[in-house]
């Protein structure tokens, strides 16, 4: 299309690493008003930017053999694209025609550990300024989620899912936090209770369920994809996840989000944004490791973290950010 500045954006195949660095592209969006995007990403990521603005094509790459990069150059060689941007580290630029390319390069073992948002920010140099996590909803996604949730008023969202049993909280903890919260003392007492996760995650969720009354219960889990459950969060008024996608999917919406983190390092992977906490129980990450040194065996590392401080601090949170819910309105 004449006067349209071709991008091609590729993508992490790991969804939470996606979304922590999807602000990348938003910042491409804002400052290059011409621009049409072609977006690379694995079976999970690549979804997750079907609404962006100005798409043109979305490509998935089903795996990281040499055959399946190959196939993607196949499809991409004709084109003379004005930027590749490569969150992957891949060598594709190297095998196409460009003007500009910024391409993840590896980290310095020497200079520390790094937020992922840093990460991604310094692949453009935009270590000053570096774009918060934001995923593009579209009209049918919006819809989706509308439709799911039905009527207005203030959501507590609760994701209580997690990609490995060491980092998944409690769920009787959850429930006691959203007992807390949307209770008749509690700071949304005519609050809704919205669960979100996987199918797979049905089974974590089954107790907080009775926080509330059936009618007061919104479930997503296996009803809405990722990109729709982040529109459905960007009508919580309050987020408290693991460790996990679901949690780095409340921060891009934007709501306030609280995360349980035990065996993981917050100051790497922690959800990002000026109303993102994260929360641990008194072990250090040092202890996790001498406990389970690979971080995968099947341990649950999470039952040093208590519920009252998690009320507390979600209390907190919503306390903290009742100001800009009123400016909104």
């Amino acid at each position: 299309m004449a006067g349209r500045f071709p991008i091609l954006y590729v993508t992490e195949a790991r969804v939470e690493d996606s979304i922590l660095s999807s602000g990348v592209l938003k910042r491409l969006h804002d400052e290059i008003p011409n621009a049409a995007f072609t977006v690379v990403g694995g079976p999970e990521t690549a979804p997750l930017y079907r609404d962006v603005p100005g798409l043109e094509a979305l490509h998935v790459v089903q795996g990281d053999s040499r055959g399946d990069w190959l196939k993607l150059w196949a499809s991409l060689r004709l084109r003379r694209w004005g930027l590749v941007v490569d969150l992957r580290g891949s060598r594709l630029s190297d095998w196409l025609s460009r003007k500009k390319r910024a391409v993840r390069a590896p980290l310095d073992p020497e200079a520390g550990p790094m937020h992922k948002v840093l990460q991604a920010a310094r692949v453009l140099q935009l270590d000053d300024d570096p774009p918060a996590p934001f995923l593009f909803t579209g009209g049918k996604t919006e819809a989706a989620a509308d439709a799911l949730i039905k009527r207005d008023g203030p959501i507590l969202a609760i994701g209580p899912g997690a990609d490995w049993v060491g980092k998944t909280w409690p769920a009787e903890r959850f429930t006691k936090v959203a007992t807390a919260l949307l209770g008749a003392d509690g700071p949304m007492p005519d609050g809704r209770l919205m669960i979100v996760g996987a199918e797979a995650d049905r089974d974590a969720a089954h107790t907080i369920r009775f926080a509330v009354q059936r009618d007061r219960v919104i479930e997503t889990q296996g009803k809405l994809d990722l990109l729709q459950t982040c529109a459905a969060l960007k009508r919580a008024r309050l987020y408290v996840g693991n460790d996990s996608l679901w949690t780095h999917l409340a921060a891009a919406a934007g709501v306030p989000t609280l995360a349980a983190f035990g065996p993981s390092d917050e100051t790497i992977e922690g959800p990002w944004g000026a109303d993102a906490r994260t929360i641990r129980g008194p072990k250090r990450l040092q202890e996790f490791r001498a406990i389970d040194p690979g971080l995968n065996q099947a341990i649950n590392h999470m039952y040093d973290l208590r519920a009252d401080p998690v009320v507390d601090a979600a209390v907190t949170l919503h306390a903290q950010t009742e100001s800009e819910v009123a400016e909104a309105v």
